[in-house]
């Protein structure tokens, strides 16, 4: 397993601004996968570990783009109609054997290639779509108002041999792999998914399925988290619940540590009795900083484990999935060699009121509505404590307001951050 550099978390901090930790966090988060190779069928979402260089061109020659008739632009009247013999047929994957001669036209389809010139004749430049033209006796007529070079589709046109088809440390979209079959290959270079473990904690904590007695809740904080991780192509171990005993906790993460890249925690990560996350992390190697100066979700730990990542999230479901998106997945995302890693934010116009204290970064949970100038409306979801779940469902995103905004009016444009965005 590649190891994490010596100084990749340390930078600790009493309650520590969000801007900031994301600044650290992709300083340091380089990637720690190594590399393998995959079929193109197996590529989506996976995260591109070198550069694609196109070993041919994309088409490999000069096409038609329509159903008409090749011809030389110099043998048309510019103002009457021109009359020339129709010398064959070319279709897709059937091109005319012969070099096209000056004076004859090439009855052409779609996706054909254009034919050469006779001798040291350039070849044909221009096709004449068949709806501007009429067939008579074996030869086409042709209107007078053409342009040179019409309808033809160069060589490269889409991608030239030689160039950089596809970045590195690009996640994969269907264009992509679609871009890399039309090269002809069958296989990529991809990062090897980033191993994560995940936990949860908490004495009150159910699977779903088992008996909940009084006093008990089922985990919501584990399915939440683990169907993120997925979801950014992470490979995850799901590790169950930890109680809340200190020497548990702490031997879990230990061996977690040891076959992993990064282990996530949720909960315990507070100052309360049974908060043991915290203290274990610190006996087995190096919390850099758990407190930032953010609402929902200020404790949240990040730091070592041995050469593994710790992330330790909330306990509030709200909290937990808000600092997953905003700080866990751009670390993570990083480590496993991505370079896109923040998610884009948009401005919206807020369609509620809200104050905030100054210098902490805040999320609002918010719907979008078509607004009357065409600029998307955000509501409010009416209900905003952190363990309210159903407010994740019931939104469309966050609105993110900075350390500066103290209160928002109806009608001031805000950043959105959809949940489509980092899906």
């Amino acid at each position: 397993m590649a190891q994490l550099t010596d100084d990749c978390f340390a930078f600790g901090g009493e309650l520590m601004p969000a801007e900031e930790a994301l600044a650290r966090l992709k300083a340091v988060a380089v990637p720690v996968t190594g590399i393998e190779s995959v079929s193109l069928a197996a590529c989506l979402g996976r995260i591109l570990a070198e550069g694609v260089t196109a070993t041919r061109s994309v088409p490999p020659h000069d096409n038609s783009a329509v159903d008409g008739y090749a011809l030389y632009f110099a043998d048309l009247s510019p103002d009457r109609e021109t009359t020339l013999p129709i010398a064959g047929r070319a279709a897709a994957g059937h091109p005319f054997e012969r070099p096209l001669r000056r004076g004859e036209a090439l009855r052409i389809l779609t996706g054909a290639p254009m034919p050469g010139g006779e001798g040291e004749t350039a070849p044909p430049d221009t096709v004449l779509m068949q709806e501007d033209c009429r067939e008579e006796d074996g030869k086409v007529v042709v209107l007078p108002g053409i342009k040179r070079g019409a309808n033809r589709r160069k060589e490269g046109e889409d991608v030239m041999a030689g160039s950089l088809a596809l970045a590195a440390a690009r996640r994969l979209r269907p264009q992509d792999i679609g871009l890399a079959a039309s090269l002809g290959l069958t296989a990529l270079p991809l990062r090897k998914p980033l191993r994560v473990a995940l936990f949860s904690t908490g004495d009150e904590l159910r699977d779903p399925g088992q008996p909940a007695p009084p006093g008990a809740v089922y985990d919501a904080n584990r399915a939440t988290v683990a169907a993120l991780l997925a979801q950014a192509g992470m490979a995850v171990t799901d590790l169950g619940i930890l109680a809340d005993r200190a020497a548990t906790i702490r031997d879990a993460l230990a061996e977690a540590a040891e076959s992993h890249d990064a282990v996530i925690t949720t909960g315990g990560m507070s100052t309360g009795d049974e908060d043991h996350v915290r203290a274990a992390v610190e006996a087995l190697g190096r919390l850099d900083f758990w407190r930032l100066a953010v609402k929902p979700g200020r404790p949240v730990g990040l730091g070592r484990i041995g050469r593994a990542a710790f992330i330790g999230l909330p306990g509030n479901p709200v909290a937990v999935m808000i600092t997953y998106l905003r700080f866990a997945r751009p670390l993570l995302l990083g480590l496993a060699g991505c370079a896109e890693t923040e998610p884009r934010l948009y401005p919206v116009r807020a369609d509620f009121s809200h104050r905030k204290k100054a210098g902490r970064r805040e999320w609002v949970r918010a719907s979008l509505a078509s607004g009357p100038d065409g600029v998307p409306l955000a509501t409010k979801f009416p209900r905003d404590g952190a363990g309210i779940l159903s407010s994740m469902v019931g939104s469309d995103g966050l609105v993110e307001l900075d350390e500066t905004v103290t209160a928002v009016t109806a009608g001031d444009m805000v950043n959105f951050l959809p949940f489509a965005e980092v899906s």
